[in-house]
């Protein structure tokens, strides 16, 4: 497959189309709150208090998902709020879910799962909002969490590295391209796993996070690019991947420990050692640029993949917000 057709390929991934539905709410985001807060657009909301920050962030789950594998849906619904509070540098504190549906064993395997992760991960559930008069199974999830320093996705600045993190020991579990490197891991690899964020957020080994999401790595980074208002490029063949997962596939999965961050090219040495003791998989994939494009090369061929100067992807962006000097210190 060219090069071109890979990257079209990509473009038409549902989760980057689920991604660009932000843009037709985004402008009314930017109005809903105070500008001494974090910008609208982060992996979750940050709340200045004291020496630190309250962390909040929330997940809705596609019915398919929790129609289809309704233990993982549960499960999901704690681990990637998790990761999303991890992802700026956090440490998760609890959690409440809200949840329509009936009374039955769908109801019943997603709460299991839940459970389950609650306690893999060691994050309490503390409360919720539950309806069992519903004919379809809906769930929503929100966590809370603390930081000491941000990491974030709008402190990506022109010639930092770009580097991806994804843990490959793992395998899909069917029937979507979720790369599930989390449910048949000992839970105190997990909880230890999600503790290098912090630890590098607070000793200033990078300064830009963003979890990778639905929208896979491409779509990620764009986000995070649009956040920040710079571009990057990226060697496809730096990327972390699984040898035996072909690129039209890996490129559209959602890792269940998977990260995007920036550093200074002088830390880069720093930050990718945290995760190589560890056995995560890590690689500088690119490096940021002034020009707010993304572009992909592989061998010969280079390609933009985004132009954010020229196509908004979900509107979320630095200039459409007043960042404080504070918060700009911090993060």
């Amino acid at each position: 497959m060219l090069l071109s057709q890979l990257l079209d390929h990509v473009k038409q991934n549902m989760g980057i189309n689920h991604k660009l539905d932000i843009q037709k709410i985004s402008q009314f985001l930017s109005q809903a709150y105070p500008n001494s807060y974090h910008p609208n657009g982060d992996d979750t909301a940050a709340i200045k208090t004291g020496n630190g920050f309250d962390l909040f962030a929330g997940e809705g789950f596609l019915s398919a998902f929790v129609e289809k594998d309704p233990w993982f849906a549960g499960w999901c619904g704690v681990m990637v709020n998790v990761s999303d509070i991890t992802a700026m540098g956090g440490r998760p504190t609890a959690i409440i879910n809200t949840y329509w549906g009936k009374d039955n064993d769908t109801t019943q395997q997603i709460f299991q799962g839940m459970v389950d992760a609650s306690q893999a991960f060691q994050v309490p559930i503390v409360g919720g909002h539950t309806n069992l008069q519903s004919d379809k199974p809906t769930l929503g999830v929100s966590i809370i969490g603390k930081a000491n320093r941000l990491l974030s996705s709008f402190s990506a600045t022109p010639e930092q590295a770009l580097i991806a993190v994804v843990d490959c020991r793992g395998a899909y579990r069917a029937p979507f391209l979720n790369w599930n490197a989390a449910t048949t891991a000992p839970p105190e690899r997990l909880r230890n796993d999600i503790s290098l964020l912090p630890f590098i957020a607070e000793n200033h080994l990078a300064d830009a996070c963003k979890d990778i999401s639905q929208a896979g790595i491409l779509g990620t980074t764009v986000m995070l690019l649009e956040s920040s208002q710079v571009g990057a490029k990226i060697d496809l063949t730096k990327i972390p991947k699984p040898e035996e997962i072909p690129w039209e596939k890996w490129l559209c999965s959602f890792p269940s420990f998977g990260y995007l961050l920036t550093t200074p090219k002088n830390k880069v040495d720093d930050l990718l050692r945290v995760f190589s003791q560890r056995s995560i998989s890590a690689s500088q994939i690119g490096h940021i640029t002034e020009e707010k494009k993304l572009i992909v090369k592989h061998t010969n061929s280079e390609e933009i993949f985004w132009d954010i100067e020229k196509t908004s992807f979900t509107g979320m962006k630095e200039k459409a917000f007043t960042l404080p000097n504070s918060l700009q210190q911090r993060a």
